[in-house]
C-alpha cells in the first residue's frame, strides 16, 4: 500500500507536540520504545523518528515525504525545501545575544567581534546583509557558555522564554528571525503521496483553527440584539434562536480565541447575559 513517509524529530520540544497534532488528525500511531519508524493504524502513514537536524537532508533526498520541523532548521539547512502550513507551536527566536556587562547593543557593535552560534548559514547570510564582518565559531550545544569562557563575544541561538540567557547573564540585542514548526515537503514527493499529504493538511488546519477559537453562546434582550450582534463575528454571521421568555434570544457565534476577553467585556456593557465560552475541538471549513 502507497503510504506517505512523514519525519518528526526523535526527542526533543518539537516531537510530543508533532505526536499531539497528528492524533488530534484522528491519526493513531503505534509506536513502541525507541522506535524509530512506525505506521498509523488508521491512515496511510508512516512516522519516521529522526534527529532534527538531519530531517532537511532527508527531504532533499526524497527519503522522506514530509516533515514537521521548525522552520529555524530549514532556513539553516533546507532553505529550498517548501512548507505548505505553518502549525502554530514550537514557537521561538533565533537571536544574538551578549553578556550583560558587554557594551554592545546593537548588531553594528559586534563589528569585528567574535560569535558563536549552532546556525552558522543563518547568521552568515544575515551578517552579510547588514555588512557585518565578525568572526563565527559553530558550536554544537551549549552556546550560552561560550562567551562565559572567552571564545566569542557575542552568541545567537534559539531563544523560547528567554530564562536561558538570563541563568547565563547574557541580553538580547538583535531578533534575526521568528520562528515555529512548519509542516515541510520533499521536492522529490510523488503525487499519489501529495494527495495523501493534502488530507493531512485539510485535518491539521481543522485542528488549528479549532484551537484558535472559542464558541460563545449568550442571551441578549432583543432591543439590545441589534447592537450585540455588531460586536460579533462568526464564520458566516451569528446565529440567533428565541427563547421561551419573550423579548430575549439566544445567539450562539465563533470568536478568536485572542479577542475572547475584549469581546466578552462589550458584550456585557450591551446587556449579554449567561454568557457561556466552550473550546472547540476541529472547525470544518
Amino acid at each position: 500500500m502507497n503510504k506517505l513517509r512523514i519525519a518528526i524529530q526523535k526527542s526533543g520540544r518539537l516531537n510530543e507536540d508533532s505526536l499531539r497534532i497528528l492524533k488530534d488528525c484522528g491519526i493513531a500511531i503505534d509506536n513502541g520504545k525507541d522506535q524509530l519508524k512506525a505506521s498509523a493504524t488508521n491512515f496511510p502513514i508512516e512516522v519516521f523518528y529522526l534527529r532534527n537536524g538531519d530531517i532537511p537532508q532527508y527531504l532533499k533526498d526524497g527519503v522522506v515525504d514530509a516533515a514537521i520541523i521548525g522552520e529555524n532548521v530549514l532556513i539553516e539547512k533546507g532553505n529550498d525545501i517548501e512548507f505548505v502550513e505553518r502549525l502554530g507551536f514550537s514557537k521561538c527566536k533565533v537571536s544574538i545575544a551578549v553578556p550583560k556587562e558587554s557594551q554592545a547593543n546593537s548588531l553594528k557593535d559586534l563589528d569585528g567581534k567574535r560569535i558563536a552560534t549552532s546556525y552558522p548559514e543563518t547568521v552568515k547570510k544575515y551578517l552579510q546583509e547588514y555588512n557585518i564582518d565578525a568572526q563565527l565559531h559553530q558550536i554544537n550545544g551549549s552556546v550560552e557558555i561560550a562567551p562565559n569562557i572567552g571564545l566569542a563575544d557575542g552568541i545567537c541561538d534559539i531563544v523560547s522564554s528567554g530564562s536561558t540567557l538570563f541563568k547565563n547573564g547574557l541580553k538580547e540585542i538583535e531578533v534575526l528571525l521568528k520562528s515555529e514548526a512548519v509542516l515541510a515537503v520533499s521536492p522529490e514527493i510523488t503525487s499519489k503521496r501529495k494527495a495523501i499529504l493534502e488530507k493531512i493538511q485539510f485535518r491539521i488546519q481543522s485542528v488549528l483553527k479549532g484551537r484558535s477559537s472559542k464558541y460563545v453562546l449568550l442571551n441578549a434582550p432583543n432591543e439590545k440584539l441589534e447592537s450585540i450582534l455588531k460586536l460579533l463575528p462568526g464564520m458566516r454571521s451569528p446565529t440567533v434562536l428565541p427563547l421561551a421568555e419573550e423579548g430575549w434570544s439566544s445567539v450562539h457565534t465563533v470568536i478568536n480565541k485572542n479577542d475572547f476577553w475584549e469581546i466578552i467585556d462589550e458584550l456585557k456593557q450591551e446587556g449579554a447575559e449567561g454568557i457561556l465560552v466552550c473550546p472547540i475541538e476541529k472547525m470544518v471549513l
